[in-house]
């Protein structure tokens, strides 16, 4: 547990500038929303080569261009991509139109992710797997849950706005990285965080799938952390 928002970003920072200057063809799983904003802004305003880093998204939504302004795709760009000497053929996002197959072939084709960064919805869905989501599930189309549209709904103009579907990388898929690094920040994710992490393993609550994964980096601030129990937080 970290005291902050801030002190959350500045770990996973030093965690993935690690990563990549000890392997400068790191295979990085990248996630969106606002948990890893602070992180990019300071991976945007270092010194890394990334030059030979391969990255792939967790997800996507369906019906939004690259360009639309709440596409993943631009998020990417915006926050990330542009301000780094990434390649652009090394950088790979859902198709929303499912075309989950040749996504798996290309980290299958990379080597498999090397290191895998999420975030947690409020419902406790990991990528876009939205509760009752298979823990051996692959990449693919889904329908969104009625929570995680109306929580996605402060990034559009009108909650109608929000797509009612995503490509998303599976369960099955993210348990396959070498490392994880979950990130949840603010009281609205201390539940989701509670329930993943200290309750029973099952679909309902699909990042509880986490506590079977051997090597899982947790990173709370205070908030989000303030309803697990002193013994896990000690362990």
């Amino acid at each position: 547990m970290l005291p902050t928002y801030e002190a959350v970003s500045g770990r996973a920072f030093d965690v993935v500038a690690a990563r990549i200057r000890a392997s400068p063809q790191l295979v990085l799983g990248l996630a969106t929303g606002s948990t890893p904003l602070g992180l990019y802004r300071r991976l945007a305003a270092g010194d890394l080569d990334w030059s030979r880093v391969t990255t792939f998204n967790l997800d996507e939504y369906a019906g939004l261009s690259p360009e639309h302004p709440q596409s993943y795709h631009h998020y990417m760009w915006l926050h990330l991509f542009r301000h780094v000497n990434i390649t652009p053929a090394r950088t790979h996002i859902p198709s929303a139109t499912g075309a989950g197959t040749a996504f798996e072939a290309r980290i299958a084709a990379a080597g498999g992710i090397d290191l895998q960064i999420l975030g947690i919805g409020a419902n406790g869905h990991i990528g876009f797997n939205e509760p009752g989501s298979s823990f051996g599930s692959r990449t693919r189309s889904v329908s969104l849950a009625a929570r995680t549209i109306a929580d996605n709904a402060r990034f559009f103009d009108r909650v109608e706005d929000v797509p009612r579907s995503a490509c998303t990388m599976g369960i099955g898929t993210i348990m396959e990285s070498r490392v994880i690094m979950l990130m949840a920040c603010g009281k609205v994710k201390a539940e989701a965080v509670s329930r993943a992490l200290q309750g029973p393993v099952t679909t309902d609550v699909p990042a509880s799938v986490l506590q079977r994964h051997p090597n899982v980096l947790v990173l709370l601030d205070e908030a989000a952390a303030s309803l697990l129990s002193k013994h896990l937080l000690t362990s």
